[in-house]
């Protein structure tokens, strides 16, 4: 029944055909001298290649080189300034305090937070070498800015109204030993110093335009 139409047909169809094979063609050429394809989904790069990096060998009255692992969890569905008061919290905690101390957090960051402690405890352990499970430390926690999706809603009067839907990136570095006594430098002065600068501050009292 067709058959006289697919007859008729058939030459633009191979027409098409051919154009479609040079189409391609062209395109794998082009594809050579383009740039690397776009990635949809942005994926920290730099962080994980902190763990292959080598260092010298140590002399003997060199302090020993705590090791250290870098982990990260990529494109979290949350509140990048929400994950910065979870990254202030943990900041230059022990991996154990740390990690009890998000417990108490109900806020989904901090869930989020603690599963990723977890992870990168298990596997500072299994795979760079850590010796104890407890003796390690939050040596850096920080969250970035992620993907964002943009959206619409509808408002009243057939207005549309832009949503954006927020990820976050959350890095933490562990860093083998006991934590440091005062993380944020300077440290804090102790009642002593803090008397001392009250007095010197007394004694350089003077009364102006007496000389």
């Amino acid at each position: 029944m067709f058959r006289h139409l697919i007859a008729k047909f058939q030459p633009l169809f191979r027409a098409h055909q051919l154009l479609a094979v040079d189409l391609n063609a062209s395109q794998a050429a082009a594809m050579s001298y383009m740039s690397p394809p776009f990635k949809p989904f942005s994926v920290p790069e730099r962080w994980p290649l902190k763990n292959t990096q080598r260092f010298e060998p140590q002399q003997p009255d060199e302090p020993i080189r705590r090791a250290t692992y870098c982990h990260f969890r990529d494109n979290i569905k949350y509140s990048p300034k929400k994950m910065w008061y979870i990254c202030c919290l943990i900041r230059g905690l022990s991996i154990d305090e740390a990690i009890k101390q998000l417990s108490f957090v109900d806020r989904k960051g901090a869930h989020i937070a603690k599963e990723v402690l977890l992870e990168a405890q298990e596997i500072a352990v299994n795979e760079h070498n850590f010796e104890y499970k407890s003796n390690m430390y939050i040596g850096e926690c920080f969250a970035t800015k992620g993907l964002v999706i943009k959206g619409i809603r509808k408002h009243a009067f057939y207005r549309l109204g832009e949503v954006r839907y927020f990820h976050t990136h959350f890095f933490v570095r562990l860093v083998e030993g006991p934590p440091p006594t005062h993380y944020y430098l300077p440290p804090p002065k102790t009642n002593k110093e803090k008397l001392q600068d009250y007095i010197d501050g007394l004694r350089k009292r003077n009364i102006k335009f007496s000389h």
